[in-house]
């Protein structure tokens, strides 16, 4: 039994651990998983010191610590130097973010998917190659890496966001998603810390929670990483990377400013940091910004993909590695893939040298600006982060809702956005935000359906439970 009284001691948690044959990290572990599982232990709730739970149980500090390093590799609580231990502000949200397949009545402005329009010409893309009399080779295995062609396609293709690289630090990944858990599983190790944004993409969050690598949330000044803020993670919280994604950041659609991405280039070579430069956006904007890559090759792994830009199905990914980090590359790639397939590498050579794909990208642009419009008028008034190159957009909310409940009321009203907690990392408080995918709609009538309803839910003067 504890030594001390804490009958009317202010505790933001007090378990009740049963003597049993489970060692009491465990015991511990469980207990505090259970409450947070339960609600009774609500996200952003902060945890009592360790010494204090520690004398609560009769138990070596030494023990509470363990219980709560295992729930912060689980990612159910985050630590931070000189703060304290907090419960994760997304463990009761699914940050898995997945179109509702079987819901056909929802309008999906959850997931990013490019207009279909460009599909068309990728299938009769395809049908020209499937003539040709050795098509057949493609379905054979491929060169691990991919041809020299096919890399030399990839450096034309990064070339247009101002960045040159040369095809020896060309690594070819089946798409954007698994480019990142390449990084994380060929170059960070369980316990490890990787820097990101308060909110950001979420397919980082899913990764680092496998591997077991906790993500820092930085120090942010108009939307964008400070110095301080940066030093301040190298030195307290000893991170080994960041992740970022600098043009149109997922969720706040944000671009970096060229100054901003000089300091981060400067901070990481200064504290030899991993840098994951997620540029699947970049080619969205016309004019890019040149990357954190051009100001530091050395330390930058630069991810850039099709998908978005092209065709959601050509699954291919170009990662610019730097010398130093090559082998872990190879070998983590190898070990996940194995090879990228040759016909899609091919397929995306090919489209890349002719300027097909740099076509269907400018008809991309013309029709995400043309929704964008769309969303202006709908929405006037209110505040909708995102030029009009951006096919996803912000949107801030009445203090009325939050973004998860403001999900929920769209979602009943036949509407799938998805909520700011789905974003957040640590501790981080959610803002009252929703993203919306606007290019994801069948048609500008589907998107003009969903805007109405969207309109409709910030009109109302009712509490946000009258839509449950």
């Amino acid at each position: 039994m504890p030594v001390n009284s804490f009958e009317d001691y202010p505790m933001s948690w007090k378990p009740k651990i049963e003597n049993g044959t489970t060692p009491i990290y465990l015991a511990i572990a469980e207990q505090l998983e259970k409450d947070i599982r339960q609600g009774n232990l609500a996200p952003g709730t902060k945890l009592p010191p360790q010494r204090e739970l520690a004398d609560f149980l009769d138990v070596n500090l030494s023990t509470v610590s363990r219980a709560f390093k295992k729930c912060e590799q689980k990612g159910l609580i985050c630590a931070s130097v000189g703060s304290g231990t907090y419960v994760s502000s997304d463990v009761a949200v699914n940050t898995i973010l997945l179109h509702h397949h079987d819901s056909p009545r929802l309008i999906e402005l959850g997931s990013i998917f490019p207009d279909a329009s460009a599909n068309e010409e990728v299938a009769a893309y395809i049908k020209n190659m499937t003539a040709e009399p050795d098509f057949g080779r493609l379905f054979q295995y491929g060169f691990f890496g991919g041809t020299m062609w096919q890399k030399q396609a990839a450096v034309k293709w990064i070339g247009k966001t101002g960045y040159q690289t040369q095809t020896q630090k060309i690594l070819l990944a089946n798409g954007g998603q698994n480019a990142i858990f390449a990084v994380l599983a060929g170059l960070f190790h369980a316990g490890d810390k990787i820097g990101t944004d308060p909110v950001t993409y979420p397919g980082i969050k899913t990764a680092a929670k496998m591997l077991n690598i906790q993500l820092v949330p930085i120090q942010q000044e108009n939307d964008e990483i400070t110095a301080e803020g940066l030093l301040y993670a190298c030195k307290n919280e000893n991170i080994k990377g960041i992740y970022l994604i600098p043009d149109f950041h997922n969720p706040t659609t944000h671009t970096m400013s060229l100054d901003t991405r000089k300091m981060i280039a400067a901070t990481a070579k200064e504290k030899e940091l991993i840098v994951i430069e997620d540029a699947i956006n970049s080619l969205l904007t016309p004019n890019p910004l040149p990357p954190i890559a051009a100001y530091a090759p050395e330390n930058v792994l630069h991810i850039t993909s099709l998908s978005k830009t092209v065709a959601p199905g050509l699954r291919l990914a170009f990662i610019t590695t730097p010398d130093a980090f090559r082998k872990q590359m190879e070998v983590a790639l190898y070990n996940m893939n194995i090879t990228v397939s040759p016909f899609m590498a091919e397929l995306a050579a090919r489209m890349i040298y002719d300027e097909t794909a740099e076509r269907i990208v400018q008809k991309r642009r013309m029709h995400t600006q043309k929704q964008n419009v769309i969303v202006d008028g709908y929405l006037r008034g209110y505040s909708v982060l995102g030029d009009h190159d951006s096919n996803f957009r912000w949107l801030k909310l009445p203090e009325r809702f939050t973004g998860e409940s403001f999900e929920l009321c769209a979602y009943h009203a036949g509407v799938q956005v998805f909520a700011a907690e789905r974003f957040t990392v640590g501790k981080t408080k959610p803002e009252r935000a929703v993203r919306m995918a606007i290019t994801a709609p069948e048609n500008p009538a589907q998107l003009e359906e969903a805007l109405k309803i969207i309109r409709s839910l910030l009109e109302s003067s009712h509490d946000e439970a009258t839509f449950y």
